[in-house]
């Protein structure tokens, strides 16, 4: 895999864990649920922004495959994150 692409993954890894502790926290320090889903979503986004490379070069799966889990796993994400606006 190429560095730049790598760097980019990670990096989008780190920011979504980063909004998803800050959610966490907000949701510890309030104890409002809404938080608690921006949080799981957030994961979510995360483990599927690096989810589709992992899976091609782990598993040998075809990237269509891995790009269907990627985008089953970041909309789960998106949904959780949705949910928590209509609480």
């Amino acid at each position: 895999m190429e560095a730049p692409f790598v760097l980019a993954k990670l990096i989008t890894l780190a920011l979504s864990l980063a909004v998803a502790y800050l959610a966490y926290h907000g949701y510890r320090r309030n104890g409002r649920e809404p938080m608690l889903y921006v949080s799981a979503g957030f994961v979510f986004i995360g483990a599927g922004a690096i989810c589709e490379g992992l899976i091609y070069m782990l598993f040998g799966t075809s990237i269509v495959s891995a790009g269907l889990i990627q985008a089953v796993i970041v909309s789960s994400g998106m949904i959780l994150v949705l949910l928590s606006l209509t609480k």
